[in-house]
């Protein structure tokens, strides 16, 4: 993974973006890239991370802050966009390849070409970038007649054909089905090792997002959220929101628990029972001071195990995933999600209907604050592993 340093590739300083209509897009976001790393920015639909990307490549202004890459600032008056668009290349979710040109057409339309380059020396480097990508022999094929994957190889090449320092990928495999999606993710996995590029990547898909990024930047609401490793973020998610949407299935909440201090320890009071939390929880909590009252309890459905000591719960649905089994139970009225191991597992202990006890290591616990959604554990103090 790159190294982040005082002197990053692009560096992004409180972008804030509102469109016409009132949508307030982009609040203050800032964010260092360095040079060969791959940060995917993830969020729901309509957080701003489209944007994001479209700001870098100037596709849409911004109305204040600044766009730093290699120390000069796009965001700038004067700035000369073909000149930027010859280091910084874009795929779109829609491939945006030209119909009625053919493969190797697309590769080496004006805009692709290196500047000075001639068109036979265009067409033989877009001939080996063709056999990097498996599409040597589609070059004289139009768009219409390729598959999806093939189109989007063939988008994903006309972006870097000039050699971008930087390749900014918006949802590129958002059409494509599940089996397409899982070889063209492995494609742009053996892609970043090939070239020497800086990829920032948008995506809704978490599977991506957790495979392709050195960094993971969670927006909502035009705000960044958390900034982290795929482990960082899912062993050690920064609020309430991230904790939920990282993470498949999503993480068991329980808001109604207890936080209490007895006998000089602190202890949580989750559905009838008492958790006495492991030191370097106690510690955290004492460093700043935390007050007894009503916290939110996180676990996820990875960290629960079944144990006949355990929490009794309804089983509400069972399902076989193969190795793993997935069940949706019910305890004082809170859904919860176990994910068991099938290996020495008796299918008829957990079918439907049937009850089933779980408990977890208060290790992997999460504490989370109702006001603030804030998680109470520092990264440095949290255990918790994938």
């Amino acid at each position: 993974m790159a190294e982040l340093t005082s002197d990053p590739q692009l560096r992004l300083v409180d972008l804030d973006k509102t469109y016409p209509g009132g949508h307030h897009a982009l609040r203050g976001v800032s964010l260092d890239v360095a040079d060969g790393e791959v940060v995917v920015i993830i969020g729901p639909s309509g957080c701003g991370k489209s944007t994001l990307l479209r700001t870098i490549n100037g596709l849409e202004p911004i109305n204040s802050g600044q766009i730093l890459f290699d120390g000069n600032d796009l965001a700038a008056p004067g700035v000369s966009w073909p000149e930027v668009r010859r280091r910084i290349g874009m795929v779109f979710q829609s491939y945006e390849l030209f119909p009625h040109l053919t493969v190797m057409g697309n590769l080496t339309l004006a805009p692709g070409l290196v500047a000075g380059e001639s068109r036979a020396d265009a067409a033989e480097r877009a001939l080996k970038l063709l056999e990097r990508v498996g599409l040597a022999d589609r070059a004289d094929a139009y768009p219409r007649q390729l598959s999806g994957g093939q189109r989007q190889r063939v988008a994903i090449g006309r972006a870097i054909v000039r050699n971008p320092q930087v390749l900014l990928m918006d949802e590129p495999l958002s059409n494509l089905d599940a089996k397409l999606r899982n070889q063209m993710r492995a494609e742009i996995i053996k892609l970043r090792e090939k070239i020497d590029t800086t990829f920032i990547y948008v995506t809704h898909d978490q599977v991506e997002a957790m495979t392709l990024g050195d960094r993971i930047v969670i927006m909502r609401d035009g705000f960044i959220q958390q900034i982290g490793t795929p482990q960082e973020v899912f062993n050690h998610p920064k609020n309430l929101f991230v904790a939920g949407f990282i993470g498949t299935p999503q993480m068991n909440f329980f808001p109604d628990a207890k936080l209490t201090v007895k006998d000089g320890k602190y202890v949580v009071e989750l559905l009838g029972k008492s958790i006495v939390l492991p030191e370097d929880k106690q510690a955290a909590l004492r460093a700043r001071k935390q007050p007894e009252g009503t916290v939110t309890v996180g676990v996820r459905p990875v960290h629960l195990s079944l144990h006949q000591e355990g929490f009794p719960a309804t089983i509400d649905v069972s399902e076989m995933m193969g190795s793993e089994m997935h069940l949706h139970m019910t305890v004082s009225g809170h859904d919860v999600i176990a994910v068991i191991p099938t290996a020495g597992l008796s299918l008829d202990d957990v079918r439907a209907g049937g009850t089933a006890h779980f408990t977890f290591d208060p290790e992997l616990m999460h504490l989370f604050d109702p006001k603030t959604e804030e998680n109470l554990f520092p990264v440095e103090n949290s255990k918790a592993k994938v």
